[in-house]
């Protein structure tokens, strides 16, 4: 199986400009600088795919359905052209709950008990476990993503779709990738988060990294 994991372009939020709106996470949009960093990685995982000889007639685009993600996966298919696209929840951001749009800078002051009980399950490497309050852990994250390996792999079984792109979030990737190679939360706890519209490849159980780094 072929799969291009791929983080959503530069949003609102990675901007700084959501610290003041607030706007739901689910409906964060691109920036302009991140629908440009969108279009252009699409136009140069094109050319990739063409040099690879990679098939794209029957390549699937996965995606989140929050606005960012949506978003992105258009610009990339300005140029990939990838008519099969669906959507699974599954492949949503981690939810921070009382953290959401909230400078991390001030989670402390903002909520301090809530903060303080964080930072303690973060201690002693224990960032994959730690669930934000009213939110999920990545624990939380990496148990959901596996359902959605559930579902492609029985979309290979049955109609043989084994080229995939999947547009998602940080943490997202970082558990998909914890849990197709079977990486230990240690792992996790070290992997830094990809930057915006980085494009991670996998072939079978061949991690081949970000591609476009």
């Amino acid at each position: 199986m072929h799969i291009f994991l791929i983080r959503h372009g530069e949003s609102i939020s990675n901007a700084g400009e959501n610290f003041v709106k607030r706007i739901p996470d689910h409906l964060v949009e691109l920036t302009d600088n991140g629908r440009e960093e969108a279009r252009l990685a699409g136009e140069w995982l094109l050319g990739y795919c063409k040099e690879k000889n990679i098939d794209l007639s029957r390549a699937r685009i996965w995606r989140s359905p929050f606005r960012r993600t949506r978003e992105t996966a258009d610009e990339f298919n300005k140029s990939l052209g990838i008519k099969d696209i669906r959507e699974d929840i599954t492949l949503t951001e981690q939810q921070y709950g009382l953290f959401d749009s909230v400078p991390e800078s001030r989670w402390g002051e903002l909520y301090p008990k809530e903060y303080e009980e964080f930072c303690r399950q973060c201690s002693n490497n224990g960032k994959f476990y730690a669930r934000l309050p009213l939110g999920e852990s990545p624990f939380d994250v990496a148990i959901r993503i596996h359902q959605f390996m559930g579902t492609i792999h029985r979309d290979f079984e049955k109609s043989g779709i084994d080229t995939l792109f999947v547009f998602t979030h940080g943490t997202t990737m970082r558990t998909f990738l914890m849990r197709w190679f079977h990486y230990s939360p240690e792992w996790y706890q070290a992997e830094r988060n990809p930057k915006n519209c980085y494009i991670r490849e996998i072939i079978d159980d061949k991690d081949l990294g970000y591609i476009n780094a």
